[in-house]
């Protein structure tokens, strides 16, 4: 277990290695002393959870298998609360059919304390989400998520809460990605306020209610949580988003985050005086979820409702012959053949000349292996069931449209709005400023020609809703309409049907000059 001094006030490592030196025999004879006069209070951590059953083939994950590991740690440490750091009613395979209601139903019986909101929970509109927030028997904490008619948060969130355990509190505020305004479809009505001015005002609020000790629950970037964790007077931030594991610091606080689909359990100890209230130390430790791990029995309800749709998702639709990577880093930074295959497909399937579509619309998140496809496997990858549809642009759209998709840096997690492409080649440089990145462009063998029309097929996500930030779509004639259209699950599911068995490739078709694809900062070895 990984351990930090106050991060309030942290002294010269050097000096802290001397005193422990000298005063060794004192601190043995003083630890019993010490945890009588503080309290532990115990906060498990899990983010970017959409499905209950286990994931990778059983072998990772779970909802049972945390809901006994919280047990567990609840024996021995009964100050304990369990927080979600959002992404969860959207997307996955069971969510295309009950919106959610199933993760809902899950948490609950999981005894989940706490939960924000992430950037997918308004993938089905911010109705949806309501009924999923009244369902649930835990409170939403959305500190900067606004109903404009109310001004309050949305949903009947809270602003941020405050518990109490041997006489010490402790105050938790939530806060989502600003930018769910245009990634997903929260509606008008919905507003979502700068995240360091919304924690440094809750932050004052929570310490005027006489808890010292703030824990920030977010679902942002790494960049916008070190940010408030350089401009408010946050303890510890606990996060989600990038589905990578990441432990670093900014502006002396703590931030957490595990990967996705609770393929490991997150617990922070915080060590707080009972005179003062402050916080004394925090040790982190990260518990892998696996298959040694039991399943609660209580969870066995949840199966039972479900196992129709478990058994329907389990039919076999084809075969692969190579490796499928489904992985989102890679889907959101450079070409793949999983990439290859839905754009391929979707070009096929309208008779565009080329195709476009996000890779972050790609949700598998991880390597299918060679062997049987079965509907959850194609689910998995495609699970929005978004529209195919057929535009007429220009050349001088489409390049803007690859310049978009490049224009995010890696510090953003791998932006979900990086193209996969067909039909075209192109070759950027991400080390050069947004909006020169793309170096050249061919379709079909010739250079890009800014002033021709060419057909386009893409997403009703980003040509009718300019999804992560494609509003040079928007507007665009339509050849072939939503109401016309496909959903890409089917047009993959029909591909794969036809062909029986796949053998999808990368062929260079989109080309990085630079060298710095997939590099990280943050990341924690997992394996």
């Amino acid at each position: 277990m990984r351990s930090y001094q106050s991060v309030r006030e942290r002294k010269p490592l050097a000096f802290v290695l001397v005193i422990a030196t000298i005063l060794s025999s004192v601190l043995t004879g003083s630890a019993q002393r010490a945890a009588e006069c503080t309290t532990r209070i115990t906060l498990l951590q899990v983010n970017d959870v959409y499905q209950f059953a286990p994931v990778d083939r059983g072998t990772r994950g779970g909802l049972a298998r945390v809901m006994t590991l919280k047990k567990q740690i609840e024996q021995e440490s009964p100050h304990t609360l369990f927080l979600f750091a959002g992404d969860t009613i959207s997307p996955s395979v069971e969510s295309i059919t009950y919106k959610g209601a199933q993760m809902i139903e899950s948490w609950n019986t999981a005894g989940l304390d706490y939960a924000t909101p992430g950037n997918h929970e308004f993938d089905f509109g911010p109705k949806v989400l309501r009924e999923r927030m009244q369902e649930s028997r835990f409170p939403w904490i959305a500190s900067n998520v606004i109903d404009k008619k109310t001004g309050k948060p949305f949903g009947g969130a809270e602003s941020f809460v405050i518990r109490e355990f041997d006489g010490v509190k402790i105050g938790i505020l939530g806060l989502v990605l600003p930018e769910t305004k245009t990634t997903s479809r929260p509606g008008p009505d919905v507003d979502f306020l700068n995240p360091c001015e919304t924690a440094k005002k809750v932050v004052s609020e929570i310490h005027a209610r006489g808890a010292k000790v703030v824990v920030a629950l977010t679902h942002l970037s790494m960049r916008e949580d070190k940010e408030v964790a350089r401009c408010s007077d946050v303890d510890v931030i606990i996060g989600g988003h990038e589905h990578t594991l990441l432990e670093s610091a900014a502006g002396g606080a703590p931030i957490f985050k595990m990967t996705a689909d609770a393929r490991e359990l997150g617990r922070i100890d915080l060590n707080i005086s009972k005179t003062s209230g402050e916080l004394e130390s925090i040790d982190w430790k990260v518990i892998p979820v696996t298959s040694e791990t039991k399943e609660d029995p209580e969870f066995a309800s949840v199966y039972r409702k479900y196992k129709g749709l478990l058994r329907e998702l389990s039919q076999t639709v084809g075969r692969t012959r190579v490796a499928l990577d489904a992985r989102s880093a890679e889907n959101r930074t450079g070409e793949t053949n999983v990439g290859n295959m839905v754009v391929e497909a979707f070009r096929r399937t309208t008779g565009a000349d080329v195709a476009l579509m996000n890779g972050g619309s790609i949700r598998a998140d991880t390597i299918i292996s060679p062997g049987p496809l079965t509907k959850r496997d194609l689910l998995s990858i495609l699970p929005f069931k978004n529209k195919v549809v057929k535009l007429e642009v220009t050349g001088g759209t489409l390049r803007a449209a690859l310049e978009h998709g490049v224009s995010r840096s890696a510090e953003d997690g791998e932006p979900g709005r990086f193209p996969q492409v067909a039909g075209l080649r192109f070759t950027f440089d991400a080390s050069r400023p947004p909006g020169s990145r793309v170096v050249a462009v061919t379709v079909n063998g010739q250079p890009l020609d800014d002033n021709r029309k060419y057909t386009l097929a893409t997403t009703d996500f980003l040509a009718i809703g300019g999804g992560d930030g494609y509003s040079m779509l928007k507007g665009a004639r339509l050849m072939i309409s939503p109401e016309q259209g496909q959903n890409d699950f089917d047009i993959l599911r029909r591909a794969v049907a036809v062909a029986k068995s796949i053998t999808p490739k990368t062929d260079g078709r989109i080309k990085r000059l630079d060298s710095a694809r997939g590099e990280k900062s943050d990341c924690v070895e997992t394996k």
